[in-house]
């Protein structure tokens, strides 16, 4: 069956300008997805390489198709982003040019019923980016005490209506599993106020965030990962971020600030003993926006930022 692998490639000219691309340079797309970005970059190598990576074996499989053209440029590798080190030790390559994330769900992930990922259509409970993964949105649901689940949908989902959701959960599935998106979205819906319902947001919303966010580790792998990346940036190299809520965009933020960081001693020492440098610096202080165009043309693009830091020479 072939695989119509649908995804906007949010912000993609801003993405591109600030990877700042030489065409024998070696680059990461750390989330590969429909392949647009990576499409973009692979035009401007001549001598250079790219690196593909997702754990989504229907995005590699689709982007082979895509990326054909430029196949003797390309190395795809199917893995999690967050095992950066290992994937490069792998490949035998230390030092990279570049690295874009795209984080978050892809279109064609929320997309496609069977994946679980959308409250909109009926699925099982599924919400893996690896499905070879072994947990997944219904082991969360059916299996994660109440105060766990109370924890993720207040953290994750930032929804004030954690206590009763994560209640009502727990109470339904004593009677019988819950199996489906749509058993689990009526399961919210028992427990959201009157007002809530009528005001137009889906009360499923930031629990199937919440939900997804567990069974992906999306957050816990932000920092790290970047922190990785930025070890085997060369000189000059640049590090891409796209995200898609505040939780994301916090990691983020977090991260370059950390890496930005010169000396760490505190303010009474009169000299610096730590020797810390910076590491990164920050191209855009502030988070760069969707365009008004694009975001006429991808509803999905209203909440991306992107930030952009770039590799301190050594």
């Amino acid at each position: 069956m072939e695989i119509v692998f649908s995804h906007y490639s949010v912000m993609l000219s801003e993405c591109i300008d600030a990877l700042n691309i030489r065409p024998d340079g070696i680059y990461m797309d750390c989330t590969l997805g429909g392949g647009g970005h990576s499409l973009e970059i692979a035009r401007r190598l001549t001598t250079g390489k790219l690196i593909c990576i997702d754990q989504d074996i229907c995005a590699i499989t689709a982007a082979k198709e895509r990326l054909r053209e430029h196949a003797d440029k390309i190395l795809f590798v199917k893995n999690n982003f967050s095992n950066i080190h290992a994937i490069l030790s792998e490949l035998g390559i230390e030092y990279i040019d570049g690295a874009l994330l795209d984080l978050g769900v892809s279109s064609y992930q929320l997309d496609t019923p069977e994946r679980g990922f959308s409250y909109n259509t009926e699925a099982p409970l599924d919400m893996r980016m690896n499905e070879d993964a072994a947990l997944s949105a219904y082991e969360v649901v059916n299996t994660y005490t109440e105060s766990a689940l109370r924890r993720i949908i207040l953290d994750y989902g930032e929804d004030n209506n954690a206590s009763r959701i994560a209640g009502a959960i727990v109470k339904k599935r004593a009677e019988k599993p819950i199996e489906t998106t749509t058993e689990l979205v009526e399961v919210i819906k028992s427990v959201t106020p009157k007002k809530l319902l009528a005001v137009g947001h889906h009360p499923a919303k930031k629990v199937f965030q919440a939900i997804r966010i567990e069974v992906n580790s999306e957050l816990s792998i932000i920092e790290p990962t970047l922190t990785a990346i930025t070890s085997h940036l060369n000189p000059n190299g640049r590090i891409a971020v796209i995200t898609f809520h505040s939780l994301e965009d916090r990691a983020a933020k977090h991260a370059f600030a950390e890496l930005s960081r010169g000396c760490t001693c505190p303010p009474s020492y009169p000299v610096c003993v730590c020797g810390n440098k910076p590491k990164l610096t920050l191209i855009n202080k502030k988070p760069i926006l969707p365009s008004e165009e694009e975001l006429a043309e991808n509803h999905r693009s209203h909440s991306a930022k992107l930030r952009v830091a770039q590799r301190t020479e050594y």
